[in-house]
């Protein structure tokens, strides 16, 4: 088994080059859908959250407000350090269950890693895929696609590892400022590399 770890900032599309890879077999682990899970309603990560940052970061249904949540930790590096603190073990080790149960299979295995360069997990990874983007090109995503304002988006993007702190963990780069169609030669590339072969047609 080949274990990649995937990253990028937010608006870089790493998403949309998880998504291909899964498409030619790939097994993903994506830590943005497992933050997800660990803090539904019910759940000790949930308890938690509300225990550090107070009821008000619910909504009425019980879920948690996410936006709110938001709003009160991407302009706070201490506020953000906190929720880290309980959500990052919790999503680590939902991610190890997963890894164990693809072990031996012979997969491909990629985790999905927005904050990978904050967590000095380079280690973990036989390979660090990075998906790169300007920063304009991140901002200009982030409000035309995602309906952020300017300033949250910066805010967001000063939240996490900058360009050159992600591009240092980097044994491939895949570039991801020009148009959508620029990305499939890469990825496909990329397959190759980690299988030694050719995606499979209509992949």
């Amino acid at each position: 088994m080949v274990n990649v770890g995937l990253t990028g900032g937010i608006g870089s599309g790493k998403s949309e080059v998880s998504k291909r890879l899964a498409a030619y077999g790939a097994v993903v682990i994506d830590s943005d859908l497992i933050a997800r899970e660990v803090v539904e309603p019910g759940t000790p990560g949930l308890a938690a959250v509300v225990a550090e940052f107070g009821e008000d970061v619910l909504a009425a249904d019980g879920t948690l407000d996410r936006p709110k949540l938001g709003a009160l930790v991407f302009s706070d590096r201490e506020r953000l350090a906190a929720l880290n603190a309980i959500v990052h073990p919790l999503v680590g080790a939902r991610a190890a269950e997963l890894a164990a149960s693809a072990a031996g299979s012979g997969a491909v295995l990629v985790n999905d890693v927005p904050l990978l360069a904050e967590t000095k997990a380079k280690t973990a990874y036989d390979l660090v895929v990075v998906v790169d983007t300007s920063p304009e090109t991140q901002v200009d995503r982030l409000v035309r696609l995602r309906g952020m304002t300017e300033q949250d988006a910066r805010a967001r993007m000063a939240a996490q590892a900058t360009r050159e702190e992600r591009l240092a963990i980097a044994d491939v780069v895949i570039d991801n400022d020009g148009p959508i169609e620029a990305l499939e030669p890469q990825v496909r590339a990329l397959w190759k590399r980690l299988t030694g072969e050719e995606p499979a047609a209509g992949a």
